[in-house]
C-alpha cells in the first residue's frame, strides 16, 4: 500500500461559510456540537448552515457537512454523530437505492492497521484483492495527519455496529470513503458508505468537508 502525503495547503481553500460559524457561535454551542447536539442560537432553530456543523477530538476540530446531509441519531453507542446522505437513483430491481450513511467515531489502533481492517469488510466479486483496488491519499489539514481511503465491491455489512459480532449482511455494488484524523487524543474515523452511485454523486462533498476541518479556535 503506497502513502502519498502533501502538505497543508487544504487549508488555503477550507469552507468560508465554516470559518464564519466558528467566528460566531460562543463556546458553549460549540461544546454541544462536540456532544452530538445541535448548534442554536438565541433559542432559535440553527440555521442549515450551522446544523451540518460537527466537532470531533473532543470539540477541538469542526467540519460542515455537505448540504442535504441529514443529521440522524446514532445507530449504535460508540458512534459520536451519524449523517443520512440522499441516494442516487434506482437499482437493478428498480427500487430506490439506499441512502449514504457517514459514521464519525473516535477508535484505537494504528492507520494501518485499521485500513487493513477496512479492507476486509469488502469482497470483490472476482475474487481479487480488495486492498490492490483500492486507493489512498495522506495530507495534513488544521495541523492533523488526515488519510482517505477510497474501496469498493461486497460490502460485509454489520448491522450492529463495526464490533458487535454476529451475522455479517452482504451489500453488492457498495463503496466507501473514509478518513482517518490523527491527533494527540487520538484517531477519528469519518465513515462514508452505500451503493456505488450514492457515495459518487456525493464523494466530492465529503472530500472537501474533511480537507475544509478547522481548529474550533485559533
Amino acid at each position: 500500500m503506497t502513502f502519498h502525503r502533501t502538505t497543508d495547503r487544504h487549508q488555503a481553500g477550507r469552507s468560508p461559510g465554516l470559518a464564519a460559524v466558528r467566528r460566531r457561535v460562543p463556546s458553549f454551542a460549540l461544546a454541544l456540537a462536540a456532544c452530538g447536539g445541535v448548534l442554536v442560537a438565541h433559542g432559535q432553530p440553527a440555521a442549515t448552515e450551522e446544523a451540518t456543523v460537527f466537532a470531533i477530538a473532543s470539540g477541538a476540530v469542526l467540519l460542515e457537512a455537505p448540504a442535504g446531509w441529514r443529521r440522524v441519531q446514532p445507530k449504535s453507542g460508540i458512534i459520536e454523530t451519524e449523517f443520512a446522505i440522499p441516494s442516487e437513483g434506482d437499482g437493478p430491481d428498480g427500487r430506490p437505492l439506499a441512502p449514504g450513511r457517514m459514521t464519525v467515531m473516535g477508535a484505537g489502533g494504528s492507520v494501518e492497521a485499521n485500513i487493513e481492517r477496512w479492507y476486509g469488510q469488502f469482497a470483490q466479486p472476482d475474487g481479487s484483492s480488495t486492498k490492490d483496488k483500492a486507493a489512498t491519499k495522506t495530507f495534513q489539514v488544521a495541523g492533523r495527519n488526515v488519510t482517505l481511503v477510497d474501496v469498493a465491491g461486497t460490502y460485509k455489512d454489520s448491522p450492529g455496529g463495526p464490533f458487535a459480532g454476529g451475522q455479517t449482511v452482504d451489500r453488492p455494488g457498495y463503496r466507501m470513503l473514509a478518513a482517518i484524523v490523527e491527533g494527540a487524543d487520538g484517531n477519528y474515523f469519518l465513515k462514508f458508505y452505500g451503493p456505488a452511485a450514492t457515495v459518487e454523486k456525493h464523494a466530492a462533498g465529503f472530500r472537501k468537508m474533511v480537507e475544509g476541518m478547522v481548529p474550533a479556535s485559533n
